[in-house]
């Protein structure tokens, strides 16, 4: 192997300040990102301008993404953009058999590296992606469906920032046992037993992240960074129609890690042939002993159960509920609703989907609102926000995929419509599927209505679910929560009482809970280093992005006892 062009000098004084910052950041919750929100601050310091990303992506279009792994064996493409185009890139596919092995050869090297070395390796990963956010953007938004702008922040700097927690939390939890430790016991007269203690972090072995479709990075970012910070290799099985992101990703980190002289091996792709389905297969390998998921209930389910060998970390489905009691701001509750139901088509894990509302109405400070008057009111405020067509495509984005548009349509056949889904033309992008959100009108004490609102309907549809009381909605809250998980839950009151009540079913569901918002922060977006997403406690999810316990089984701690 060549010799290190990345010494742990330079990376320590690169990056050191931000790891410590971001160490402060986990422990206060307070805002900070050292990864910039705003696409005119890229384009200086060795960081690709708009023009120079749009051009970086539309280099790799169809053509070989050369990753030089061990064990290609054939090349495998096929991604279609939601916005129209096909994509045209071939990824190496891989022999298991001869890829599994070579990644596991440089563990050893990796693990004595320690842990700072580790973590700062993978910050200069990280600063280089950071550096070709325009480029990554469009590869998000070309494979997500989701607008540029949105692309451009959750598929980089946001995801970015949950890669950075997520070897923060790795740090933090590796060095809690100190390297070395002296012992001494007192025997009386007697010479002290003495001996000396080294306590070495080890990794699991080979951590497989199962990528997901809509949230590429985001919600790839936090596996792959807590897994290869607390000294595992990290084998990358992106979705079949969101490759290129990831791709990209294992590009980069391989690069980084031979430059500082480890085996670029420890990350590699491992991209399936259309119809192969290859996930399964993998996750029941002996040598894969971590999985990250994200995607569907059933088979996260499964994972849980069947790959008994490896510690599954798994991100499901849940069924997002805000509960309407009261609310001091009446317009500003209905914008930040309408908002929240119509950004990226609702193709977020955190979108909420069911509105529970009181049948006899609610109290505002615009004076009383009736049930019918609420969903009418909400109904507007979601056509008035996305009425001009440049503005809802710059919101909504493209239906991700041919699942999402029929959950769609057949959402307005389960009850009275509220507000219709209509098309809107991309005058960029014709092929583009674009929908605004439908609001359907469920009775919630109505058997047939509650198959539909017990259910997730991914995508851009919302039920306002009428119930007999505000003590109604919150049996009806802990039971979806109980039952069918939730990763975030929303309530407008003014009401002392039902505040805490709610909190009370949240704190007692392991829920998280957004109460009251009406300014410019909605239910389904979290920050990194202070917000967490998901609990971990429901069954939406069997763990938090990002927390201790979401690095800190991915290693063990080996001591060796010497004789002083």
């Amino acid at each position: 192997m060549a010799a290190a062009q990345l010494t742990t000098d330079h990376l320590s004084e690169r990056h050191r300040p931000t790891l410590d910052q971001a160490l402060e950041a986990i422990r206060t919750r307070a805002y900070w990102s050292p990864h910039p929100e705003h696409p005119k601050a890229y384009g200086e310091n060795g960081s690709l301008s708009a023009a120079d990303g749009l051009a970086a992506h539309k280099a790799v279009l169809g053509a070989r993404f050369e990753l030089d792994q061990p064990g290609t064996d054939g090349w495998t493409g096929g991604e279609v953009s939601p916005y129209g185009p096909e994509l045209g890139v071939e990824y190496p596919h891989a022999d298991l058999d001869v890829l599994l092995p070579a990644m596991r050869a440089g563990t050893a090297a990796w693990r004595d590296a320690g842990p700072e070395t580790r973590a700062l390796v993978c910050l200069e990963i990280l600063a280089r992606i950071s550096a070709r956010t325009h480029e990554f953007a469009h590869a998000v938004m070309h494979t997500s469906g989701q607008a540029f702008m949105m692309a451009f922040q959750a598929g980089g700097p946001h995801a970015q920032d949950r890669g950075l927690e997520a070897v923060a939390y790795a740090y933090a939890e590796q060095v809690r046992t100190p390297l070395v430790a002296d012992w001494s016991k007192p025997q009386g007269k007697r010479d002290p037993l003495e001996l000396r203690k080294a306590f070495t972090p080890v990794g699991r072995g080979i951590s497989l992240l199962i990528g997901c479709n809509t949230f590429p990075t985001w919600n790839g970012y936090p596996g792959l960074f807590a897994s290869l910070a607390t000294g595992n290799p990290v084998l990358v099985k992106p979705h079949p129609r969101a490759v290129l992101p990831l791709a990209l990703t294992v590009r980069v980190a391989r690069e980084v890690l031979a430059e500082a002289g480890f085996d670029p091996n420890l990350v590699a792709l491992a991209a399936e042939r259309p119809g192969e389905g290859i996930a399964k297969d993998l996750a029941l390998r002996p040598e894969i002993r971590i999985i990250d998921y994200t995607g569907s209930t059933s088979f996260g389910d499964w994972l849980e159960t069947n790959a008994r060998q490896a510690q599954v970390y798994t991100e499901k489905a849940g069924v997002n509920t805000v509960v309407i009691d009261s609310t001091d701001d009446y317009k500003g509750m209905l914008s930040n609703l309408a908002f929240s139901l119509s950004l990226y088509s609702g193709q977020m894990c955190t979108t909420p989907q069911n509105l529970l509302i009181p049948r006899d109405g609610i109290s505002t400070d615009a004076g009383p609102k009736s049930y019918d008057e609420v969903v009418a009111d909400l109904a507007a405020a979601v056509d008035g926000l996305l009425g001009d067509d440049a503005r809802a495509n710059a919101l909504l984005g493209a239906i991700v995929n041919p699942d999402v548009k029929a959950r769609l349509e057949a959402a307005a056949g389960l009850g009275e419509v509220a507000l219709a889904s209509r098309e809107i033309a991309n005058p960029d992008f014709p092929d583009a599927v674009v929908r605004t959100p439908v609001l359907v009108k469920l009775d919630g004490s109505k058997p047939d209505a509650e198959a539909a609102y017990m259910s997730e309907c991914f995508g851009p549809v919302a039920f306002a679910v009428s119930v007999d009381s505000t003590a109604d909605a919150l049996e009806l809250l802990r039971r979806t929560v109980r039952e069918k998980g939730a990763m975030t839950v929303g309530a407008y009151t003014t009401s002392a009482d039902v505040e805490r009540a709610v909190e009370e079913v949240c704190l007692e569901e392991s829920a998280q809970l957004s109460l009251n918002l009406t300014g410019g922060v909605y239910v389904n977006q979290t920050a990194a280093f202070s917000d967490f997403h998901g609990s971990g406690g429901n069954p939406a999810a069997n763990a938090a992005l990002c927390d201790g316990a979401f690095v800190s089984n991915r290693f063990r701690v080996v001591e060796v006892r010497r004789q002083a």
